[in-house]
């Protein structure tokens, strides 16, 4: 089915919303009034502009206030629809959206606001468009989609259908299965959005709350059956009103629509990209810096040797058991400080990945790759990082190892260390856009949404991992657009024993975080422990936190520009990473270095 996109959905003028839908793969557009008002170009010019850029107008709107009203009234509404349908023929739309009235003048009065909706319809025929009346979940007299259905079925007018809108629609908790009530060359447009299940006025939630589908909290897909089952064969447009949105550059913003789309089709049987296969693993994580050495020596602390360098970048392997890090000096990476840069992520088939995220509109990343190097390929997340879709030692497949020239043995003792989770600070304006990355691209189910409280503000986190926690990453943003980068990227090691390896690294001279004794005091309240448990705990600045799986027990290193790590032991199945101990270890960071962790 095509894919269309409201313009109010994206930032800018009208000419640069019309380019970022094109560049991200848009069949349509629906032309809001206020962009047209507010444009330079004539409607001409306009339509000119959407024909080359390959681009149909599918809706222009909105037509507000014209139903049951008083004929005084009504014969304005008439004079105004009259100007915008000429204004529609010259722009070379065919379709208007009338929403139901919010008018004081309007009246409770089903039969006269069908007799009038039939004049309109009347007018529009007249000038070659149709007329689309839509619900509004705040509509002084009409606001479920039934209502409205049963007005147009009323005015029984072939130029006048049924608008539906899924946000009208699932924030008032109507029950969609009623649209299969609903002749599918009824319904003339339909217009999709999600957002947060929020107890708020919904005029408001859905001005400033809106998101694409898969963002939110509501059941989009299973609406969109239902319209489908109804035989509706028009285009899927995306109508989101949200200030976020509203902040950010069209181009990704765009880019970040048509994936939901594309996600949405896929979910509901219209679309088949590549099948999603999750990652079973994390292959590396690659730290970028301008200086090796105060990332060597945290590693060394914790245990890790340097096993390989690349064979023609200065790229070092660090590794203990199955925990790999890479450290990158390269010229051109050292301008932000150390940073987590990209993630090697186990694929089960790296091709088959990569085809997927071409189809999800997240293109592979070129690649400078020399001869015989391994044939990595790699994709951007939202926040930049470069996710590699890899296979290491797996028969048959290419082995990013193999670029390496082993310097020493990895370091095992027998612990299994492996990296439990990445955290990854994304753009404030990137957040849920980097969650549907994730579960569209990559196959991680989402968690729930936390605030976690900072010295300084709120930030907010949200989990992406696969079913058995192979792999597990954790999306942060800060309070404010100003803060991010100020907000710390982190990697958390798994052991089996969390206070022999705190232990470790501390003799080896590396420092913990501290931790504040009121901490302390508070968990013992909390919980019990076993007799000098929680004084080891106390000592070591370890924290600690439990579900109804299991325990989870974790500390921290220092930093080192912008990452930090994290020791974290998981026992009977706990699922969390210990959010509840989140503000006080932020506020100790800031203690320690006045920065705002993440």
């Amino acid at each position: 089915m095509r894919t269309s996109i409201a313009s109010v959905s994206l930032s800018g003028s009208l000419t640069e919303k019309l380019t970022a839908a094109s560049l991200a793969g848009f069949d349509g557009v629906e032309i809001f009034e206020n962009d047209l008002l507010a444009s330079p170009l004539t409607p001409e010019e306009i339509r000119a502009r959407c024909a080359d850029l390959g681009l149909t107008i599918d809706l222009y709107q909105p037509m507000r206030d014209v139903e049951a009203l008083p004929e005084e009234e009504f014969g304005r509404a008439l004079r105004r629809a009259r100007h915008k349908f000429e204004l529609m023929r010259r722009l070379g739309a065919d379709t208007v959206l009338v929403c139901s009235s919010v008018s004081p003048h309007a009246v409770d009065d089903d039969a006269l606001a069908a007799e009038q909706l039939s004049r309109l319809a009347d007018l529009a025929r007249d000038h070659g468009i149709r007329v689309a009346y839509e619900a509004l979940a705040w509509g002084r007299h009409i606001s479920t989609y039934d209502h409205a259905w049963q007005v147009v079925e009323s005015a029984g007018h072939p130029a006048l259908g049924a608008c539906l809108d899924s946000f009208h629609i699932l924030s008032r908790g109507s029950d969609p299965e009623g649209i299969g009530d609903i002749p599918g060359d009824k319904i003339f447009f339909l217009q999709l959005a999600d957002a947060p299940l929020l107890a708020m006025d919904v005029l408001q939630w859905s001005r400033h709350y809106r998101c694409f589908p898969g963002q939110g909290g509501f059941d989009v897909a299973g609406l969109l059956r239902h319209v489908l089952r109804a035989g509706y064969d028009g285009p899927l447009s995306l109508e989101v009103f949200n200030d976020v949105f509203r902040q950010s550059e069209a181009g990704p913003t765009a880019v970040d629509a048509q994936r939901s789309l594309l996600t949405l089709k896929e979910t509901v049987g219209l679309a088949a990209p590549p099948a999603p296969a999750p990652p079973t693993g994390v292959a590396f994580a690659e730290l970028v810096t301008p200086d090796a050495a105060p990332v060597a020596a945290v590693l060394g602390a914790l245990g890790f040797a340097r096993t390989a360098r690349h064979r023609g970048k200065p790229v070092d392997l660090w590794q203990r058991g199955d925990a790999r890090v890479l450290v990158n000096t390269g010229p051109a990476e050292r301008r932000d400080g150390t940073r987590l840069a990209a993630v090697g992520l186990e694929a089960p088939d790296p091709a088959g990945a990569a085809r997927r995220a071409e189809a999800l509109v997240a293109p592979v990343l070129p690649r400078r790759r020399a001869p015989g190097d391994a044939p990595l390929e790699a994709v951007a997340a939202p926040d930049g990082t470069e996710l590699f879709f890899c296979a290491t030692e797996r028969p048959g497949l290419p082995d990013w190892r193999a670029d390496f020239e082993d310097v020493a043995p990895p370091s095992y003792d027998g612990e299994p260390w492996r990296v439990d989770h990445l955290s990854l600070t994304q753009p404030w304006h990137q957040f849920d856009e980097a969650a549907l990355f994730h579960r569209a691209v990559l196959g991680l189910r989402p968690q729930e949404s936390v605030d976690v409280a900072d010295p300084y503000g709120l930030l907010r986190s949200r989990a992406v991992s696969t079913d058995d926690g192979a792999v597990r990453i954790v999306l942060t943003v800060g309070p404010a657009p100003t803060d991010d980068t100020a907000h710390a990227q982190h990697i958390a090691l798994a052991t089996d024993d969390v206070v022999a390896a705190a232990r470790s690294y501390r003799a080896a001279g590396g420092p913990l975080l501290p931790i504040p004794a009121n901490y302390y005091d508070d968990l013992a309240a909390r919980f019990e422990f076993a007799d000098g448990e929680l004084e080891t705990y106390r000592e070591l600045g370890i924290l600690y936190d439990r579900d109804a799986h299991g325990t989870f027990r974790h500390c921290y290193t220092h930093t080192v520009g912008r990452v930090f790590f994290e020791l974290v032991q998981r026992d009977g199945g706990y699922r969390g990473y210990g959010a509840a101990n989140a503000p006080v270890r932020l506020a100790a960071q800031h203690a320690v270095r006045g920065f705002t962790g993440g």
